[in-house]
C-alpha cells in the first residue's frame, strides 16, 4: 500500500482521461501541494501539461486552445468557483475531477453553469466541526485511492477517535457503490488513534535525517526554506528534498545523523572523482558526444551535492548552537528512564544554560511535568521558576500546563509512562539488561507497541474495540493507521521499520498534520481551548471515559 504511488496513479488517470493534447491543469491551494508531492514539473510536461492555474486566479487569460483538467477538492467555495468558470469558459473543454465525493445537489450546479456544454466528464468521489469535517475526506479519499473497504477500530478513551470512525463508516455506506471493491480473504483495517495519548513523541529531538530536517528546518509538501541559513546561495535558498527524485535523500533518509555525515563524505569524494579535470579537450566528434552524453548526469550530482551538503551542514550548526545533543539526551533520560532524582537535576541543569533555546527549555519542562505529572517529589514549581528567570515569554510558559492537559494522565486510555502488566515489565527489565546501542534513540513511539499488539492479535477489543458487529478472526494484513492531531517522522520509522520485519502486513501511517515540536505546541495550544474551530467542535477531550 503506497499513497503517493496511488495518488500519482490517479492524477495519471485523469490526464490520460482527457486523451492527447495541451492541457492546463486547474487546481486549488490544497491540490496544488498534493499534485507538487506526487509529480515534479519536468515530469508531468511529459504528459502534455503545459500550464499551471489556481482556480481562485482571477487574471487568467483565455487559451482555448488548451483543455483543462480540473482537480479540486468538493468545497463549497471550489464549487462556486468553478460554476463562475463554467458560465465564461476560458478553455475549450473541461475534465473535472474530485478528491472526495461530491453531492448530487453539487453535481446538479455545475451541469446548470454549463450552458456551454465544455464540460467532458465529472468524476468525485463530499461533504461538520471542521477538523472532523477534514479528517473524515481525507481518509474517505485515500481509502478510494488505494482501493479499500476496510473493517474499523478505534481509541475507546477518545470520544474524537469514535466521531471520526462513525463518520468514515456513514459515507462508505451512503456511498457503498463506490466502496464495492473486490473482497479480500482478509479484510483491510482502518485503525483510528489520538494524538493525545502519547504527547511525549512529538517532543522528541529526532536524529534521523528526514526527522531531522523536519524538526531543525520545517518540512513542508518536500520543501525546505534555507532563505535564512548564513550565506547561503540564491540557488539554495529554497531545496526540494524528495525521494523519488533524490537517490541520496532516499537511501539516507532513515539513517542517523553521523551515519549521514560519513555518506556526505563519501558522496563529496565520489563527485570530486567524476568532475572533469581541467578544459576537457573536445577535439572529435566522439569527445563532443561523451561530453554532452555525460554533462547532465554531472550537473545533476553537482546540484545534489550542493543541496545535501548545504542542509547537512546547517543541521550541523543548530545541533552545535542549540546544544542539542545534550537536550537530546536529558530528553531520552525523561522518557525512557524512571530515576526521579537524577531527571530533576539534568532539567534543572538545562534549563538554567544559556546555549539551550527557549523552545528547547520549554520542551524539557513538558517532557518533566508529563513524566513526574503525580510525582510526590515533584519539583514543577521551581522548573517553571527557571523558565520565568531566563525570560521565557508568557505564550510558551504556558505550554508546560497545556501539555498536561492535552495529555496527562487524567486524558489518556493507555499506560504511556508505567509499565504495570508481566509482560511488559519483563520487555522493559531485558531491554535495561541489553542496553541501547545509541543513548539518543532509546525511545520508541507508543504506536510502535500498539501495531506490534495488532500484529500479534493481542490489541484488546476493550481498549480499541471495533465498529460494528465484527471482527477479525485473522492475522491482519493490510493495516491503515489514522492519528488525530498528527503523526511524526519517529513514528513513520517505526512502521517503516514494522513493514520490513512482518513479511505479509503492510502498514500506511497518517495523520491530519505531520508534527515537529512547534507545530505540535500549536496544536496542543489549539486543542486546549484557544482555536475557535476546535471550539465549535466541542472540547477534545469531552466524554473520555
Amino acid at each position: 500500500m503506497n499513497v503517493t504511488l496511488a495518488v500519482k496513479q490517479y492524477v495519471s488517470k485523469m490526464i490520460e482521461t482527457s486523451g492527447s493534447g495541451m492541457k492546463v491543469l486547474l487546481m486549488d491551494r490544497e491540490t496544488t501541494s498534493v499534485v507538487s508531492v506526487v509529480y515534479s514539473q519536468s515530469e508531468i510536461l511529459q504528459k502534455e501539461v503545459y500550464l499551471f492555474e489556481r482556480i481562485e486566479s482571477q487574471n487568467r487569460e483565455p487559451m482555448k486552445h488548451l483543455k483543462a483538467l480540473c482537480f479540486l477538492r468538493p468545497t463549497k467555495e471550489n464549487v462556486e468557483l468553478l460554476v463562475q468558470e463554467l458560465r465564461k469558459p476560458k478553455y475549450s473543454v473541461y475534465f473535472i475531477f474530485f478528491s472526495n465525493v461530491i453531492s448530487k445537489s453539487e453535481i446538479k450546479a455545475l451541469a446548470e453553469a454549463d450552458e456551454q456544454e465544455v464540460v467532458a466528464e465529472v468524476q468525485g468521489r463530499s461533504w461538520e466541526p471542521l477538523m472532523l469535517q477534514r479528517c473524515t475526506q481525507g481518509l474517505t479519499a485515500v481509502l478510494l485511492s488505494l482501493k479499500k473497504c476496510p473493517m474499523i477500530r478505534y481509541q475507546l478513551s477518545s470520544d474524537l477517535s469514535k466521531r471520526l470512525a462513525e463518520n468514515v463508516k456513514q459515507i462508505i455506506t451512503k456511498e457503498y457503490e463506490l466502496f464495492d471493491f473486490r473482497k479480500t480473504e482478509v479484510p483491510p483495517l482502518l485503525l483510528i488513534l489520538d494524538r493525545s495519548d502519547d504527547a511525549i513523541t512529538p517532543l522528541l529531538n529526532q536524529w534521523t535525517y528526514q526527522a531531522m530536517v523536519h524538526e531543525l528546518l520545517g518540512l513542508n509538501n518536500n520543501r525546505i526554506d534555507l532563505s535564512r541559513v548564513p550565506g547561503v546561495s540564491k540557488d539554495l535558498k529554497e531545496v526540494v528534498l524528495c525521494a523519488d527524485n533524490d537517490e541520496f535523500y532516499a537511501n539516507n533518509l532513515y539513517l542517523n545523523f553521523g551515519e549521514i555525515g560519513t555518506n556526505i563524505k563519501n558522496l563529496m569524494e565520489d563527485f570530486q572523482k567524476k568532475r572533469p579535470k581541467g578544459q576537457q579537450k573536445l577535439e572529435s566528434i566522439s569527445d563532443m558526444k561523451a561530453f554532452v552524453e555525460t554533462y547532465p548526469q554531472f550537473k545533476k550530482m553537482s546540484g545534489t551535492v550542493s543541496k545535501h551538503v548545504t542542509v547537512v551542514g546547517e543541521l550541523s550548526r543548530l545541533v552545535s548552537e542549540r546544544v542539542l545533543m545534550e537536550v537530546s539526551e536529558v530528553e531520552q533520560e525523561l522518557a525512557c528512564q524512571s530515576d526521579h532524582g537524577n531527571a530533576a537535576q539534568m532539567v534543572r541543569r538545562m534549563v538554567q544554560n544559556p546555549r539551550v533555546s527557549e523552545l528547547d527549555a520549554v520542551r524539557l519542562v513538558a517532557l518533566y511535568a508529563l513524566r513526574y505529572e503525580r510525582h510526590t517529589s515533584s519539583i514543577l514549581p521551581a522548573l517553571k521558576g527557571e523558565l520565568e528567570r531566563r525570560g521565557t515569554s508568557d505564550h510558551l510558559k504556558q505550554m508546560v500546563s497545556r501539555v498536561v492537559e492535552f495529555g496527562g494522565k487524567r486524558v489518556r486510555g493507555s499506560d504511556l509512562i508505567t509499565a504495570t502488566d508481566a509482560v511488559a515489565i519483563t520487555k522493559q527489565f531485558f531491554k535495561g539488561l541489553k542496553g541501547v546501542e545509541n543513548v539518543y534513540t532509546q525511545h520508541q513511539p507508543l504506536l510502535q507497541d500498539t501495531l506490534d499488539q495488532l500484529i500479534k492479535g493481542r490489541l484488546k477489543d476493550a481498549t480499541f474495540p471495533y465498529l460494528g458487529p465484527s471482527s477479525l478472526r485473522d492475522r491482519p494484513q493490510d493495516i491503515i493507521v489514522f492519528i488525530i492531531g498528527g503523526a511524526t517522522y519517529e513514528e513513520a520509522l517505526s512502521v517503516y521499520n514494522l513493514n520490513r520485519s512482518c513479511p505479509g502486513v503492510r502498514i500506511v501511517l497518517g495523520g491530519s498534520h505531520v508534527h515537529n515540536t512547534k507545530s505540535f505546541l500549536e496544536e496542543v495550544m489549539s486543542a486546549t481551548g484557544q482555536s475557535s474551530e476546535r471550539s465549535q467542535g466541542g472540547s477534545r477531550h469531552s466524554n473520555r471515559r
